[in-house]
C-alpha cells in the first residue's frame, strides 16, 4: 500500500492496520531542527533531491519525517496589494468605498511549474498531494482591516462586509479552477480560523449568512473536480461541524484537545469526517516528557484511528518551544502505528 493509498483509505474510513501521519512543523522549527531530523531519519532520495535543488530544506525535512502527505503552499494564489490600499482600510471608523487592490500570480507558467513539481514528488515518493490555501475567504477579508475592525464591520456595516467577502470569493473562483482540475493534486485545504479557545468568533447565524456562501462556492469547485476537501479551523467550532459535513468537508484539522473533547468528536462525527491533529501542542509536546508524548500520541491514535478516519498529527504546527526529544518521540510513535 502506497502512502497515497493509505491516506485515501483513512478518508474512506477503512481500517487497514496502517494509520497515516502528516506531522507539521513551523518554518522556524524546521530551520532549527531540520538538520538533526534529516540525520536521525535519513532518506537518500530526499538528500539527493535537496542537493539537486528540487527540494528546499523545509520540504526535505518533512519528507524525511516520512509524512504520507506532501503539502505545498500555492505560489499561484493571489495576495493583497497593501501598499496601494485605500487609506480608509486602516481607519476602524471608516467604511471603505473601494474594493482593495490585489496581486495576481496565477500565470500559466507559474501554475504549470507548480504542478510539475507536485507530480514529481507524488510519482517518486508515492505521497498524497494537497494544496494549502490559507486565508482563502474569511481570513482574507479580515486581513484588509484587522480582525477586530472586520468583526465590527460584520455587525455594524453588514453591506460592506458582504460586498468585500463576495469580492474575495469572485477572485478565488477565477484562480481556483486553474489548479483544482489537475490530476497532480488529491486535495485542497482551506485555512479559515472561525473559533476561539471556547467558542466561535461570531454567532452561528452570522457565520451562515456571511461566511458560508463564499465557502460553499469554493467547496463545490473542489468536489466537482473529484478532490478531497480539507478544512483547517482553530478553536472550538462544535456549532459548525454538522454544517461543514453537509457542505462536503472530508477532513477536519487541527482538533485541539483543549478546545473540543476528542471522544465526543469521534463518537459524533467519526463516521462522517476524517480527523487530522489532536495531539496537544499547548501542554504535552512543549512541557511533557518524551514518555508522556509517546503515551498521549498512542492514546490519540488509538482513539481517533478506530475504524479509519484519522491522520496522525499535533493539534497545531509544532513550534520552537517543543524539545527535540519530544518531537522525535512523536515521529517514532507515528511511525510505529503506520
Amino acid at each position: 500500500m502506497t502512502k497515497k493509498e493509505c491516506v485515501k483509505a483513512a478518508i474512506s474510513h477503512k481500517s487497514t492496520g496502517h494509520v497515516p501521519y502528516n506531522i507539521q512543523l513551523t518554518v522556524e522549527l524546521s530551520a532549527k531542527m531540520g538538520e538533526q531530523i534529516r540525520k536521525d531519519f535519513p532518506n537518500k532520495d530526499v538528500e539527493d533531491d535537496l542537493k539537486a535543488g528540487i527540494l528546499n530544506e523545509f520540504q526535505a525535512t518533512e519528507l524525511c519525517i516520512g509524512n504520507f502527505v506532501f503539502d505545498s503552499q500555492n505560489p499561484c494564489w493571489w495576495g493583497w496589494d497593501k501598499e496601494n490600499f485605500d487609506p480608509s482600510y486602516g481607519d476602524i471608523y471608516a467604511v471603505p468605498e473601494n474594493m482593495p487592490s490585489v496581486i495576481r500570480r496565477d500565470t500559466d507558467e507559474t501554475v504549470q511549474k507548480y504542478l510539475e513539481h507536485v507530480k514529481y514528488i507524488g510519482d517518486k515518493y508515492q505521497t498524497y498531494n494537497i494544496l494549502y490555501i490559507y486565508g482563502g475567504h474569511w481570513e482574507k477579508a479580515y486581513e484588509t482591516r484587522g480582525i477586530e475592525a472586520f468583526l465590527a464591520d460584520m455587525a455594524g456595516e453588514p453591506e460592506f462586509a458582504k460586498r468585500l467577502m463576495t469580492y474575495i470569493a469572485d477572485i478565488n473562483m477565477e484562480v481556483l479552477p486553474k489548479v483544482a482540475s489537475c490530476p497532480e493534486l488529491d486535495a485542497v485545504l482551506f485555512g479559515s480560523d472561525w473559533g476561539t479557545q471556547n467558542d466561535l468568533m461570531m454567532s452561528p447565524k452570522l457565520w451562515h449568512e456571511m461566511v458560508a456562501p463564499g465557502e460553499q462556492r469554493m467547496y463545490d469547485v473542489i468536489k466537482s473536480n473529484g478532490k478531497d476537501l480539507w478544512i483547517h479551523s482553530c478553536g472550538c467550532i462544535l456549532k459548525l461541524i454538522d454544517t461543514i459535513v453537509e457542505m462536503g468537508v472530508d477532513v477536519l484539522n487541527p482538533i485541539q484537545p483543549e478546545c473540543m473533547d476528542l471522544r465526543y468528536i469521534k463518537d459524533t462525527w467519526g463516521d462522517k469526517l476524517t480527523f487530522w491533529g489532536g495531539i496537544s501542542t499547548q501542554k504535552t509536546l512543549p512541557y511533557g516528557t518524551p514518555e508522556e508524548v509517546r503515551k498521549e500520541s498512542a492514546r490519540v491514535i488509538e482513539l481517533l484511528g478506530e475504524n479509519g478516519g484519522y491522520i496522525t498529527c499535533s493539534s497545531q504546527n509544532i513550534q520552537t518551544d517543543v524539545p527535540y526529544e519530544n518531537l522525535k518521540a512523536l515521529i517514532e510513535t507515528a511511525k510505529a502505528y503506520s
